[in-house]
C-alpha cells in the first residue's frame, strides 16, 4: 500500500514509522527542511511529552474524545516511546526524556525513520485531490499519488515552524466541517494599564468568568506583564476566552491564606508601627503592594490602624479577588496549540474520514486540545499511531 504522510511533525512523524511498521510503501511531504520543527519548542526545551495523568477532563472539544483518549491508545503510546529507545524522566507527574532536552525526542523519531527507509520530500503541498482511488498531492515542483492518505500538518499557533492553518483549508475542499479555531494555550490581554506589574511572578488562584459565568479555576505560578497575564493556570484557561463576551479573571495573590482580613489584624497588633507596606511586604511583592494600592487610592506609607473600614475592604478585596478585564489574547504565534478543528463526529476511531475514505487526519488538525502538561503531544501520538495503524 502506498501511504504519503502530508506534514512531519510529531503525529506525522508517529503515523508515519507505524504505517511503515505495517508494511507499507511510505513517504512523508513536509515543507520544513527539517522534521519536528514544533517539538525543539515544547516544555521550555525539554519536551514535556506525556503526563501520568491522564484523565480526561484535562482534554477539550466540541463532541467526545474517549473514542481516542482511553486507556488502550494510551498504553500504546507508552509502548511506542519505548519501542524508540525513550527513557522517561518523571517530574511530579510530567514526562521528559530522561535527557531533558527535547531534541532528544525529535533525534530518536527521525532516527527511526530514516532506520526504516521513510522517504521524505522537502517539497510544499499546493493542493490536494482525489480521482477515483487515488489521492493526487501537488506540490511547488511535483505531483504525487497514493492509495491512501494522512493529513498531519498542524493547527495554526507556531506559524514559523510551518502550522498555518492550511489543512484546515484542504479539508473544507472535502466537504469537512471546520469548527471555528483560535489559539490556545496563550497569554490573556487586558485593556488596563498593568505596565508597573511588569515581570512579576506569584504563586495565585485564577478564576475565569464569561458574561459573569465561571468556567474554570486554576492554581499556580501566574507571570504579570505589560499587555496583561500569562503563566500556566492563566493559558490553561485562555481557550474559555470570548471576545465577543465580558471576560474578568478574578486573581487571589494570596490563595493559602483564606481569612487575610483577620490575619493581618493579628500581624498589626504584633508588628507594631509598620506601615501597610513594610506589614505585607514580606508576604507579597512589594512592587505589586504598590501597584495595588496606588489603584486603590491608599498612601502606602499609611498603617493599617489609620485606614477606616472601606479601605481595609478595598485592599483585602484587591488582594485576594483582583478582578482584571481581559479583551483578548496574544495571537497564535504565542499560542501553544489550536482550540477548535475538524468535527470529531466527521471522524472514525482509527482517524479516517467519514467523508472520504483512505483519507486519515490527525493532531491539531481534530478538535480536540488539552492542558499544558504533554496532553496535546499526547493527542498527535495517538492520533498518529492511530492512522499509522
Amino acid at each position: 500500500m502506498n501511504v504519503i504522510v502530508v506534514g512531519g511533525g510529531a503525529s506525522g512523524m508517529v503515523s508515519a514509522i507505524i504505517s511503515k511498521r505495517c508494511g507499507n510503501k511510505v513517504t512523508i511531504i513536509e515543507k520544513n527542511n527539517n522534521l519536528g520543527k514544533k517539538l525543539l519548542l515544547t516544555g521550555n526545551g525539554r519536551c514535556n511529552y506525556f503526563n501520568e495523568n491522564m484523565d480526561i477532563d484535562n482534554f477539550y472539544s466540541n463532541k467526545d474524545v474517549s473514542k481516542f483518549i482511553n486507556d488502550n491508545n494510551l498504553k500504546k503510546v507508552k509502548e511506542f516511546f519505548n519501542s524508540i529507545g525513550i527513557i522517561p524522566r518523571i517530574n511530579n507527574g510530567y514526562y521528559y526524556p530522561y535527557s531533558n532536552v527535547s531534541s532528544a525526542i525529535q533525534n530518536s523519531l527521525v532516527c527511526e525513520i530514516n532506520n526504516l527507509n521513510i522517504d521524505i520530500i522537502n517539497e510544499e503541498v499546493l493542493d490536494i485531490s482525489k480521482d477515483n482511488n487515488l489521492f493526487i498531492i501537488k506540490t511547488n515542483n511535483n505531483q504525487y499519488t497514493c492509495d491512501k492518505l494522512i493529513l498531519a500538518t498542524g493547527g495554526i499557533t507556531y506559524p514559523k515552524t510551518g502550522s498555518n492553518g492550511f489543512g484546515y483549508n484542504l479539508l473544507s475542499k472535502f466537504n469537512h466541517t471546520i469548527i471555528k479555531t483560535k489559539p490556545a494555550l496563550v497569554p490573556m490581554v487586558t485593556n488596563e494599564n498593568v505596565a508597573d506589574w511588569k515581570g512579576i511572578r506569584i504563586d495565585s488562584k485564577c478564576e475565569l468568568f464569561v458574561n459573569d459565568e465561571l468556567v474554570g479555576i486554576e492554581y499556580g505560578e501566574a507571570q504579570l506583564t505589560s499587555y496583561g497575564i500569562s503563566g500556566i493556570c492563566v493559558m490553561n484557561l485562555s481557550r474559555f476566552i470570548n471576545t465577543n463576551n465580558k471576560n474578568t479573571l478574578v486573581i487571589d495573590f494570596l490563595p493559602k491564606t483564606d481569612d487575610l482580613y483577620t490575619f493581618i489584624n493579628e500581624r498589626n497588633n504584633k508588628l507594631k508601627n509598620r506601615t501597610i507596606i513594610e506589614l505585607l511586604e514580606s508576604l507579597i511583592n512589594y512592587k505589586l503592594l504598590y501597584f495595588i494600592l496606588k489603584k486603590i487610592h491608599i498612601n502606602p506609607d499609611k498603617k493599617w490602624n489609620d485606614l477606616n473600614i472601606r479601605e481595609k475592604d478595598s485592599l483585602v478585596n484587591s488582594l485576594k479577588s483582583y478582578k482584571l478585564n481581559i479583551t483578548g489574547t496574544l495571537n497564535e504565534t504565542y499560542g501553544e496549540t489550536t482550540c477548535g478543528g475538524i468535527d470529531l463526529d466527521e471522524v472514525n476511531a482509527n482517524c479516517e474520514s467519514k467523508l472520504v475514505k483512505n483519507l486519515f487526519i490527525t493532531g491539531e488538525l481534530l478538535d480536540i486540545d488539552g492542558r499544558c502538561g504533554g496532553y496535546n503531544l499526547t493527542v498527535a501520538w495517538i492520533t498518529g499511531i492511530l492512522a499509522g495503524e
